[in-house]
């Protein structure tokens, strides 16, 4: 996470940095909190790596602002609000004197980015502050809609591909990775009062999400439910994979190890004993597994019917 002395030093300065520096100081954000983000991967072209480390770093920050520290809700909303006027002003003005916008103005510029996704994303932080569980899978697809699908959305246009096909496609792999980030995070999101479980899928099974938030269920309670989610989710990956025909080669192969790690990791949460205490993560080896088949849909993507 980045450190809240670090930002506070970093915010401001008198007057705006060279650009370089920009974006050398949203790198080194990038470099050491990249582990739900693409910024440090090589696969990405080096002439955009800069261009998503700006991206990176405002949604890094925004997300400690609405789930780091001890900040009260109604302080966390005001400084997510002053977060989206630097936003707006970096659209305008292109000398604002902090460097992560500094950057990202002049990515906004130089890719033709959509402002709007970024607004997006600030949408979802200030959900994370103030929602802690959904109704259904349509609220809650609500959420990935503006948490997750920005990020896919930004790819594709920082690689010139902004149709609706390809939009699609990306939106379906984006919501289903961040409703796999639910399903492995029970033991981390409970604790804290969030249930992602929809309450319609619960209610199904006869339970209710204050009954997973007060203890009151054990796994094989959950179980049940949990196969709906993973169900769903398995789905949603699949309506993404046309994705791969869509794309060049360096995103591809990026994305269609992105496709059999969410895979994998469907797999690996449906066999947990005790899904609501251990959370399961992907290591080197089952990465290493997963080699031949990702370089095989790189070079020959799949044809869907």
């Amino acid at each position: 996470m980045l450190h809240r002395h670090h930002a506070a030093m970093q915010a401001f300065t008198s007057q705006p940095m060279p650009l370089a520096q920009a974006y050398q100081h949203c790198l080194d954000i990038a470099r050491n909190h990249y582990e739900n983000f693409p910024t440090a991967s090589r696969l990405m072209p080096a002439d955009l790596r800069p261009a998503i480390a700006a991206i990176y770093a405002f949604a890094r920050h925004a997300d400690d602002l609405a789930d780091e520290g001890d900040a009260l809700p109604e302080i966390r909303l005001k400084q997510l609000d002053a977060w989206e006027t630097l936003l707006e002003r970096c659209e305008q003005d292109p000398s604002i004197d902090q460097p992560i916008f500094q950057a990202l103005a002049d990515a906004i510029r130089k890719h033709n980015l959509d402002i709007e996704e970024l607004n997006n994303l600030l949408i979802a932080f200030r959900m994370d502050v103030t929602i802690h569980g959904y109704s259904s899978l349509e609220e809650l697809l609500f959420y990935c809609k503006h948490s997750a699908n920005p990020v896919g959305r930004l790819m594709l246009q920082l690689h010139g591909i902004t149709h609706n096909e390809a939009y699609f496609c990306s939106d379906k792999i984006c919501s289903a990775l961040q409703l796999i980030n639910f399903w492995q995070d029970f033991s981390i999101d409970v604790p804290r009062g969030r249930c992602y479980l929809p309450e319609a899928w619960l209610e199904e099974a006869g339970l209710t999400g204050q009954q997973l938030l007060d203890g009151k269920l054990n796994d094989q309670a959950i179980k049940p439910v949990l196969a709906k989610a993973i169900r769903e989710t398995r789905q949603m990956i699949e309506e993404g994979v046309p994705l791969l025909t869509m794309i060049p080669f360096r995103l591809r192969l990026q994305i269609a190890a992105t496709i059999h790690g969410a895979r994998r990791m469907l797999n690996k949460i449906e066999a947990l004993e005790h899904p609501l205490s251990h959370r399961t993560t992907l290591d080197r080896g089952e990465w290493t597994r997963l080699m031949l088949p990702v370089l095989k849909d790189t070079l020959f993507p799949p044809k869907v019917q």
